[in-house]
């Protein structure tokens, strides 16, 4: 089926509306670098300029916005380097701690930029240099001008993982056809679940093409394991990792540690700057405790180790039995359960799980993670005899993810020239 190629007036607005803010991109990206938010040696990228060589050979653009987005995409870029040895890829992400982690995790013939702003200038300077043979869109990001220019130039689009929930449907009806005109602009759309397949449809119309193949998270590759830091890190029984942690993470996991969990804690902030908040609080409880980014590691003795860094965490589910994963005990509402289980830890999470409601589901269906709501359920989740064999059958729901992936990039190659 060939998408229909209407850009229609809501559409257009949306583009005009991005060509008038073009004057304000210059003040908005020094502010953000003024509180840290942008990589003061790399935020030219942000206007197109590109701060590394176009390869030769053909070139796929794959775009994620943050940390989790942008790791899942390592998986499709396994796929479709084994069927195409001959491809290069260029990963684009907005947020500045994607950059920072994906480096650590590098697929090979892969680059990565931070997105250009979706405005008239930064667009053709980017397109201009990159020249992308397939345009890929994954999770909840298409950017229009981006989408739109892309088509114009001839260049095949693609959203995979595409994720919708009810209130982001609701958003974009808002803006009336506008967004069905831009997803109709796709090639080939994957969604992660029937309830965005629905919602793409109705967007799109009825004859829309949607395959739901499932998320990019399941089957991405996992993360680097690093031998020379776990080694760093003492041969103790048992080692539990609360990763990505947020305050109320954070605290429940401490709790659990002064209630009697076994081993030693790993506690791996989602911001590092929470690292001061996880010091106190392990004052507060008695617990014995050291920091990553003060080059010191835990010995026989320790209780909690601060892992205040970046692109490290595969070291530290490699070394762990056990994951409490974060975002999952307030508003956060989870993160990415699917590295933890990559590196044969046994998932564990709170009651918030929207985000990442599917996989949990997926999860908890082949009965391959446990939710706690206390500390002492926790503490009881890492007593289990079956912790081994909950990972497991976690490796086991990854299998059947990485099916789906096939799909995808068996799809994706027929939209690549030869």
């Amino acid at each position: 089926m060939t998408p229909t190629r209407r850009i229609g007036p809501m559409l257009r607005l949306v583009l005009g509306a991005g060509a008038a803010l073009q004057p304000l991109a210059g003040p908005m990206l020094r502010r953000r670098l003024a509180r840290g938010k942008e990589d003061p040696d790399r935020v030219r990228e942000k206007l197109g300029h590109a701060s590394a060589p176009r390869p030769d050979g053909p070139l796929v653009w794959l775009h994620g916005v943050g940390v989790g987005e942008v790791m899942a995409l390592r998986g499709l870029i396994a796929a479709l380097s084994d069927a195409r040895p001959d491809l290069w890829f260029l990963v684009t992400s907005s947020a500045r701690s994607s950059g920072e982690v994906f480096a650590a995790n590098l697929p090979p013939r892969t680059i990565h930029q931070y997105l250009a702003l979706d405005m008239p200038g930064p667009v053709a300077r980017f397109l201009d240099h990159w020249r992308p043979d397939l345009a890929i869109w994954s999770d909840q990001e298409v950017w229009p001008r981006l989408a739109v220019t892309c088509a114009r130039r001839g260049i095949p689009q693609a959203y995979v993982a595409a994720r919708i929930t009810d209130a982001s449907a609701k958003a974009r009806a808002r803006f009336g056809r506008a967004y069905g005109d831009l997803y109709a602009l796709m090639d080939a759309i994957h969604a992660q679940d029937e309830g965005t397949a629905g919602h793409l449809r109705d967007m799109i119309g009825d004859a829309a093409r949607v395959a739901v193949s499932g998320s990019l998270k399941a089957a991405a590759a996992p993360l680097a394991a690093l031998p020379d830091v776990q080694a760093r890190l003492p041969d103790r029984a048992f080692t539990w990792v609360a990763a990505s942690a947020h305050r109320a993470d954070i605290d429940v996991a401490l709790q659990a540690q002064a209630a009697g969990a076994p081993g030693l804690l790993i506690i791996a902030p989602r911001v590092l700057g929470d690292a001061d908040y996880i010091a106190q609080s392990c004052d507060r409880l008695a617990l014995t405790y050291c920091q990553r980014s003060q080059n010191a590691w835990p010995d026989a003795a320790t209780q909690v180790f601060i892992a205040d860094s970046f692109g490290e965490l595969g070291a530290w589910y490699a070394k762990g039995q056990a994951a409490l994963i974060g975002g999952t005990f307030d508003g956060t509402e989870g993160h990415n359960p699917w590295e933890a289980a990559a590196l044969d830890c046994a998932v564990i999470h709170g009651p918030h799980v929207a985000n990442f409601r599917t996989d949990f589901a997926q999860l908890h269906g082949a009965d391959a993670a446990v939710e706690v709501k206390t500390a002492p359920q926790i503490v009881d989740a890492l007593g289990r005899s079956d912790l081994a064999a909950i990972a497991q059958r976690a490796r086991d729901v990854r299998d059947t993810a990485a099916r789906g992936l096939s799909v995808i990039a068996d799809d994706l190659l027929g939209l690549l020239p030869r």
